[in-house]
């Protein structure tokens, strides 16, 4: 069994709570990761836009990552979510055989 980080933004640090919360309650994810405000830049509808976002990463399964990315896109106040999944390649083999656990 494989696992991933799905790495994910959201509009404020309350959302990316509410998201991360449920994905570990419903065992989608093991961890959600909520990093600190940053400033995204980026095009929308025509107009180069700034906006104040939080990141996260969440931790999950391999074969689980459908499926956090559908529930985000459920939970998530935009129409188009960065929702995007990083294969791990290595790592700490407890770490990694938690993440497989929890979201069994």
């Amino acid at each position: 069994m494989t696992v991933s980080l799905i790495y994910m933004t959201a509009a404020s640090h309350d959302e990316a709570a509410k998201i991360g919360t449920a994905l570990v309650e419903e065992r989608l994810a093991a961890c959600a990761n909520i990093l600190g405000e940053m400033t995204s830049i980026y095009r929308w509808e025509g107009a180069v836009r700034r906006e104040p976002e939080v990141a996260m990463i969440v931790k999950t399964r391999s074969e689980r990552v459908s499926d956090v990315i559908s529930r985000i896109e459920q939970l998530h106040s935009y129409d188009t979510p960065c929702a995007i999944e990083i294969g791990i390649g290595r790592g700490a083999g407890k770490f990694l055989n938690w993440i497989i656990e929890e979201t069994s």
